[in-house]
């Protein structure tokens, strides 16, 4: 009888083991993956804009943002002058970048026209078409 109940506790004991040790890692995995998505979030600098004409100042946190008259759109203007996929700001080689995407009346950065994608800074002007706004924040 001692043989049987010591076989019964050796088996509560590892699977006791086992469940802590599951219980353990998972716990690890999901911090890491709390401190991956904040480091990645922290690690995106935000982007400001005002469009010229409007009090609401658009913010985001992402890596690329679209600029035009389509709906999906993350800067949507309702503008006859604007293409529907009209320029794209993207954050790459650790600053933001301004790319016309073959719009029909262009993009222009300071009054310059684009030919090719530009570093961005602070209080740089963008036109789309006929429609201006300004950079209010890289940080």
């Amino acid at each position: 009888m001692s043989a049987i109940a010591l076989l019964v506790v050796r088996i509560l004991l590892a699977v006791g083991l086992y469940a802590f040790l599951g219980w353990a890692f998972w716990t690890l995995y999901r911090d890491l993956v709390i401190q991956s998505r904040s480091l990645s979030a922290d690690a995106l600098p935000k982007l400001s804009l005002k469009v010229q004409g409007e009090q609401k100042l658009h913010s985001f946190q992402k890596l690329e943002v679209l600029v035009g008259r389509e709906a999906g759109c993350d800067v949507h203007l309702v503008d006859s002058t604007v293409s529907g996929r009209h320029a794209r700001l993207i954050y790459r080689q650790g600053q933001w970048w301004l790319e016309d995407l073959n719009s029909t009346n262009g993009t222009f950065l300071n009054q310059m026209r684009l030919a090719e994608p530009m570093a961005l800074t602070v209080g740089d002007l963008i036109r789309c078409g006929q429609v201006e706004f300004e950079i209010e924040n890289l940080a």
